[in-house]
C-alpha cells in the first residue's frame, strides 16, 4: 500500500524510514507509471534527494523543520517556483526565465522540509477540465491511461494517485483540483477563497484558489496546515489559522445537518454516479448525521460563469496581441476561440455577471443558516477518453458543460472537498462533493474523514500500481 503523508512522517519520527527512501519510492513511481500518464514536466532528482538527505540529518538530531520535513511533494505548473520555469503549458511563455521567487504556497512547503519533486501538468493556462496542452500533451489517468485524468490540475491527481509523492499543491477557479479528484479517486479541496494565498493573482481573478491535493482527507489537513497562512503579496490573504486543521478532524458527523442535492435541480447524472453517491450519503446517515434532500435553489449560473472565465482568458492572450497571428498555431483552439468570446464582453456584461455571483452567494450564506454542508455528486460522469475535452457525442463543445457541481462554488468561494464514493462497472473513480459555508473548512474536512473512516474506497490501488504489483 502507498503510505500517506501521515504515516510517512510518523515513520520518521520512530526513524524506521527515512526521507531518502520516501523519496527515491517516489521518484521510482516516477520512473515506473508517468511514461504511461505524463503526469509531470519537470522531475528534479538530484535536488530531491539532497533535499531528503538534509532531512534525514534533521529527523536523525530530532530537530525537523516542520511538519512536513522530508515529505516528497510536486507542484503544478501554474505556481511559481524558484529556480525552475513555470509554463503554463503554454508555447506562449519564454522557458529562460527568470525564475527567482516562489508561490506563498511553495514558500511554506521549503519552510517546512518538504521535498519537492517536480512540476505537474495543467492544459493551457489552467483554462479548461482536462489535462492537456500544446507544449506537452495529455495526461492520463491512474486507473486507464487512455481516459483523462481531468483536469486543470490532473498532473497533480495523477501523481498522488500513483504514489509519485503523497502530496501536491494545484490550483482551482471552476474545479480543477476537485475534477481530477474525481477522476482519479483521489482527494481535493478548494478552500474558502484567500486561505491559501494566491501570488502572482490569476488570470480568473477571485475564482481561483489554491488547493491541496492527495490521496486521504487526513494528508489534505495536514497539507492545509502548511501552506495557508497571512502572504503580504495576495491582497485578499486571510489571517493565518489560530487552531489546526486536523483538530477535530476524527469528532464524526453525528447531529450535523446534511443537505444532499442529488442534481442541484438542473443536472441529469450517470446512472452508475447516482447509485454511488446516494450509497455514500447513507454512510454519512448510518454514521449519525441528519441527511435531508435539499436543493439549494439557483438555476444553472453557466453563462454567468461564461463571461468571468472567457473575460480571464482574453485578458491572457491580450499580452500576445492579434491572437491570430503569430500565435495561432501555437494556442490551444478552444482557448483561442472562448477568448475571442470573452474579448467581446463590456464592463456591463462583467457586472452583470458579478452580481449574479453575488445573489448566488447570498443564497448558500441562506442556505447553510439550515444545513451544516450541502453534499452533491462532484461530476455527473466518470473519466472519459484522454486529448478530448468533452466525452465522445457531448452535445456541448465546451468543458464546463460537464462540470455543473463545481463551479457554482468558486463563484461563491466557499470550500468544496472531493472524496472518492466508488467506483464505475468499468472500474472508473467517482467522487462525492462536500460544500460548506464560507471559512469551514475544518467542517468540511471533517466530513470527509468521518466518510473515509466507514468506507475504503480511498485505499484502492490503481490499475497501473495493481499490475506493477502483480
Amino acid at each position: 500500500m502507498i503510505p500517506t503523508a501521515v504515516e510517512l512522517v510518523e515513520a520518521y519520527r520512530r526513524k524506521t524510514l527515512s526521507p531518502v527512501e520516501a523519496t527515491q519510492a517516489a521518484l521510482d513511481a516516477i520512473d515506473a507509471h508517468d511514461g504511461a500518464v505524463n503526469a509531470f514536466v519537470l522531475v528534479d532528482p538530484e535536488g530531491a534527494l539532497a533535499a531528503a538527505r538534509a532531512s534525514e540529518a534533521r529527523w536523525q538530531a530530532g530537530e525537523p523543520l516542520g511538519p512536513g520535513d522530508g515529505v516528497p511533494a510536486s507542484i503544478k505548473d501554474a505556481l511559481w517556483t524558484r529556480g525552475w520555469p513555470t509554463l503554463r503549458g503554454s508555447w506562449l511563455i519564454d522557458e529562460a526565465g527568470p525564475w527567482e521567487e516562489d508561490a506563498p504556497c511553495v514558500a511554506r512547503l521549503r519552510e517546512t522540509g518538504a521535498v519537492l519533486l517536480g512540476k505537474t501538468t495543467t492544459p493551457e493556462y489552467s483554462f479548461k477540465g482536462v489535462t492537456d496542452s500544446p507544449r506537452f500533451g495529455a495526461t492520463g489517468n491512474p486507473w486507464d491511461p487512455a481516459r483523462t485524468a481531468g483536469g486543470s490540475s490532473g498532473g497533480s491527481a495523477t501523481a498522488v494517485g500513483l504514489g509519485m509523492g503523497p502530496w501536491s499543491v494545484g490550483t482551482d477557479a471552476a474545479g480543477s483540483v476537485r475534477i481530477p479528484a474525481a477522476f482519479t479517486g483521489t482527494v481535493a479541496l478548494k478552500p474558502t477563497y484567500g486561505l491559501i494565498p494566491h501570488y502572482p493573482p490569476s488570470p480568473f481573478g477571485t475564482l481561483a484558489h489554491v488547493g491541496p491535493m492527495t490521496r486521504t482527507v487526513a494528508d489534505a489537513a495536514a497539507l492545509l496546515d502548511i501552506i495557508t497562512g497571512f502572504d503580504a503579496r495576495d491582497w485578499s490573504s486571510m489571517p493565518t489559522p489560530a487552531a489546526s486543521f486536523a483538530a477535530g478532524l476524527d469528532d464524526g458527523v453525528a447531529g450535523l445537518r446534511i443537505g444532499f442535492s442529488s442534481n442541484l435541480g438542473f443536472v441529469r447524472n450517470d446512472p452508475e454516479i447516482d447509485a454511488a453517491v446516494a450509497t455514500a450519503v447513507r454512510a454519512l446517515a448510518d454514521a449519525g448525521a441528519r441527511v435531508e434532500r435539499a436543493d439549494p435553489g439557483f438555476d444553472d449560473p453557466i453563462r454567468h460563469f461564461e463571461v468571468l472565465w472567457y473575460s480571464g482568458e482574453a485578458k491572457v492572450l491580450q499580452a500576445y496581441g492579434d491572437i491570430g497571428d503569430p500565435w495561432a498555431d501555437r494556442i490551444d483552439p478552444a482557448l483561442r476561440r472562448t477568448a475571442a468570446v470573452g474579448a467581446t464582453y463590456s464592463a456591463s456584461d462583467y457586472l452583470d455577471a458579478m452580481a449574479v455571483r453575488m445573489q448566488l452567494g447570498q443564497l448558500m450564506g441562506r442556505f447553510h443558516q439550515t444545513y451544516d454542508v450541502l453534499v452533491t455528486p462532484t461530476l455527473p460522469l466518470p473519466a472519459f477518453a484522454a486529448g478530448r475535452d468533452v466525452p465522445a457525442g457531448w452535445p456541448s463543445p465546451d468543458w464546463a458543460s460537464w462540470t455543473p457541481y463545481t463551479y457554482p462554488f468558486n463563484l461563491t468561494q466557499q470550500p468544496a472537498l472531493s472524496v472518492p464514493c466508488g467506483f464505475t462497472s468499468a472500474g472508473l473513480p467517482i467522487g462525492l462533493q462536500i460544500v460548506g459555508p464560507r471559512h469551514a473548512d475544518a467542517l468540511v474536512l471533517r466530513v470527509g474523514q468521518a466518510y473515509q473512516s466507514v468506507t475504503d474506497w480511498h485505499h484502492k490501488t490503481p490499475t497501473l500500481v495493481a499490475q506493477e504489483v502483480r
